[in-house]
C-alpha cells in the first residue's frame, strides 16, 4: 500500500517563506561542521583526490516535520516522513545559490530525501565544505570516495539530518566464517543428516556434525507445513560485494535435500550496477539462497544484486533501500547477511538508514539481519575516540529490524561462540525491550561497566543454528558457518508464517519485534548456555530470558503459528 501526502500552503505563507529564505541567502557561506572524524577510520588509507571529472550522487536527508511519528506509529508512511515546508524552501534556496540545477534534483523516500544526481566532486566539496578523496580498505582492497568531514550552513543544521555519502566508511562484510573441521565420529555424519537424523555424541547435549535442511526443518518444526500463497508471498535475499548465487548449485542442493527438481528459479534484480554471473558464484550468495529456498520452498524468491556505482561513489545500503522503497510490490520477508562495525558510521547516517528500514516495516515487510561473527568485538576494540568499547554491528543495531544470532548443537541448543551481540552506541533501548533487557543487565551487574552502552538497543533478537552448514558450491559439497547462514533460515521460517497469514486473508507480520517480545515469546526456545568472547574478555553469557548472544531464543514454527491463530 502506498500513501501520498499533498501539502497546501496559502499564498501569504508562500510569500513569507520565500522572503525568509531570501533573507537567509547570504549566510550560505557561514559553514559549521556537521560531522567529521579526527583521523581516517581504522583500516582505511587515503589514495588522494579522485580523478578530475569524478561525479557522485548526493543524498540530502531532511529532518521530518513529525520527527518521532514514524517510529511511534510505523504507519501512514509518506505523511510521517515528510519534511516541514520551510525545510524545502531553505534547502532549495541553498542549492540554487550554489548553482545546482533543479533538473538534477529528485525527491525520494516520501519527500524526506533530495537526491542530487551527477554532482562533480569539486562542486560537492564547495557545497558541503568537504574534501573528498579516494580511500582503500587495507584488508579487502575496496576503494571508495569519501570525506573525513563536511559542513553545512548554520541555517540548515536544524533542517538537514545528514548528507551521504560523506563520513560513513561503509564497507559491507559478510557474516560467514571459515568452517571448522569436526570429526564425523561413528554416527555417519553427512550421510545420516541427509535423511534428517542428527548425528550425536555421548555428551550431555547432542552435537551436530553437519547441518542440512532436513535437520533444520525437524528442529524448528516446519516439516508438516506446505505453503499455499505462492502467488502472493515472496522472500527476498539481498546480495552485496558482487556476490552471486548459482542456479546449478541450487538445483543440486534442492534435489538432494528437498527432493525438488523444480527449485532452480529465483528472480535476479540488479541494482546500481550489481551485476550477475552465475558461473562465478560466491559462497555467501549460495548459502543465502540455498537455505532460504530450502526452508520456504516452493515460495518464490528474489535475489537483489546490489552494486555501489563507479569508483565506489555510492553506499551499499542506501542504494538498495532507495530502490526497494520505490517498488509497488515488495517481498514480505527479506534476508540480509551483511554488516559492519557501528563505529564506522556517523550517528546521523545510522539514523537515516534506520528510518528507511522502519519505513519497510510500516509497509508490511519483515527484515532479518545477521548479528555478526566477532562475539562482542574483534581485536583490541578501541573506538574512534581511543577508548576500549565493545563493537556492535550496523545495521543490526537499528531498532526496526530483527537481528539473528547463532547457536549450535541441540537438546539443548547452545550459543555459538562467535555469535555477535551487544548494545548500540547510537540507538537507545526501544520500547519492546524495556522488560527483557533490564533482566539481563541486572544479572550482569558491574561486569564490563563502561565498556558498553547499558541504555542502548540490545542485539540480537532471535537465533538459529549457525555452524557447519552443508552447501553446494561449484557442484561440490562444502561446509559454511556464521550468523549469515542462520539469517536465511529464520527468514524462511518467517516467510512460512507470512504465507499462512496471507493464505488466510490476513496481513503479513511486518515489523516483527513487538510481536516477538510480546505474544511470540512463548513460541521461542530459550538458550541458556554459551558465551561470545571478544575484545580480550570472556564476553556475555547466555541466561534464561533475553541475552546479547542468542536474543530471545530460537524459533518453533508450530508454536509460532499457534500464537498467530
Amino acid at each position: 500500500m502506498r500513501y501520498h501526502c499533498i501539502v497546501v500552503l496559502s499564498v501569504i505563507a508562500i510569500d513569507f517563506l520565500a522572503g525568509f529564505a531570501k533573507s537567509l541567502s547570504p549566510p550560505w557561506d557561514d559553514m559549521h561542521i556537521k560531522h567529521s572524524w579526527s583521523a581516517v577510520p581504522m583500516n582505511w588509507v587515503s589514495l588522494g583526490r579522485p580523478p578530475s571529472g569524478t561525479t557522485i550522487d548526493l543524498y540530502i536527508a531532511l529532518k521530518p516535520h513529525r520527527e518521532n511519528a514514524l517510529i511511534n506509529a510505523l504507519y501512514e508512511v509518506a505523511d510521517l516522513v515528510a519534511p516541514r515546508p520551510e525545510t524545502l524552501e531553505l534547502v532549495n534556496s541553498w542549492l540554487e545559490h550554489h548553482g545546482i540545477s533543479s533538473s538534477s534534483i529528485s525527491m525520494t523516500h516520501g519527500g524526506n530525501t533530495l537526491k542530487l544526481k551527477g554532482v562533480s566532486v569539486t562542486q560537492a566539496n564547495t557545497l558541503i565544505g568537504a574534501s573528498y578523496q579516494l580511500y582503500r580498505h587495507v584488508e579487502r582492497g575496496e576503494v571508495i570516495v569519501r570525506t573525513v568531514g563536511y559542513s553545512l550552513p548554520t541555517a540548515l543544521h536544524l533542517h538537514v539530518l545528514t548528507v551521504a555519502p560523506t563520513t560513513s566508511f561503509v564497507s559491507s562484510r559478510t557474516q560467514w566464517q571459515t568452517p571448522r573441521i569436526r570429526s564425523s565420529g561413528k554416527t555417519g555424519g553427512l550421510a545420516k543428516l541427509a535423511l534428517g537424523e542428527p548425528a550425536t555424541t555421548l555428551s550431555s547435549r547432542k552435537k551436530v556434525n553437519y547441518v542440512t535442511p532436513p535437520f533444520l526443518r525437524w528442529l524448528y518444526d516446519t516439516v508438516a507445513y506446505t505453503p499455499n500463497a505462492m502467488g502472493e508471498n515472496v522472500l527476498g535475499v539481498v546480495g552485496f560485494l558482487g556476490h552471486y548465487p548459482s542456479s546449478a548449485d541450487l538445483w543440486a542442493f534442492m534435489r538432494k535435500y528437498r527432493d525438488a527438481d523444480d527449485a532452480t528459479y529465483y528472480r535476479v534484480v540488479e541494482i546500481n550496477g550489481g551485476g550477475y554471473d552465475p558461473t562465478r558464484p560466491h559462497e555467501e550468495a549460495n548459502v543465502d539462497i540455498q537455505y532460504a529456498e530450502a526452508m520456504a520452498y516452493p515460495t518464490p524468491h528474489i535475489f537483489y544484486s546490489t552494486g555501489r556505482g563507479p569508483e565506489g561513489t555510492d553506499d551499499w545500503y542506501i542504494a538498495w533501500l532507495e530502490y526497494i522503497l520505490d517498488q509497488q510490490n515488495i517481498p514480505q520477508t527479506i534476508s540480509i547477511s551483511y554488516g559492519l562495525e557501528e563505529r564506522y558510521t556517523s550517528r546521523e547516517y545510522a539514523f537515516y538508514v534506520c528510518d528507511m528500514f522502519a519505513t519497510l516495516g510500516a509497509l508490511g515487510v519483515s527484515v532479518l539481519l545477521s548479528s555478526g561473527n566477532d562475539g562482542i568485538g574483534k581485536g583490541t576494540c578501541v573506538n574512534n575516540n581511543g577508548m576500549v568499547r565493545f563493537l556492535p554491528r550496523f545495521p543490526a543495531t537499528c531498532p526496526y529490524v530483527t537481528v539473528v544470532g547463532g547457536t549450535t548443537d541441540y537438546e539443548p541448543e547452545v550459543a555459538a561462540v562467535f555469535s555477535g551481540g551487544g548494545f548500540s552506541e547510537h540507538f537507545e533501548r526501544p520500547p519492546y525491550q524495556r522488560q527483557a533487557v533490564p533482566t539481563f543487565l541486572e544479572d550482569l551487574g558491574s561486569l564490563y561497566q563502561g565498556l558498553y552502552n547499558a541504555s542502548g538497543r540490545g542485539i540480537p533478537d532471535i537465533a538459529a543454528q549457525s555452524i557447519d552448514f552443508v552447501i553446494f558450491f561449484n557442484g561440490q559439497l562444502r561446509r559454511q558457518s556464521g550468523t549469515s547462514v542462520a539469517t536465511p533460515v529464520v527468514a524462511g521460517i518467517i516467510s512460512l508464517l507470512n504465507d499462512w497469514l496471507i493464505s488466510t486473508g490476513q496481513d503479513p507480520l511486518g515489523f516483527l519485534n513487538p510481536w516477538l517480545y510480546g505474544g511470540g515469546l512463548a513460541a521461542l526456545n530459550d538458550i541458556t548456555e554459551g558465551s561470545n568472547p571478544g575484545c580480550g574478555t570472556d564476553g556475555f553469557s547466555a541466561i534464561a530470558g533475553w541475552d546479547p548472544i542468542t536474543g530471545l531464543g530460537t524459533p518453533n514454527f508450530r508454536k509460532m503459528l499457534g500464537q498467530l491463530s
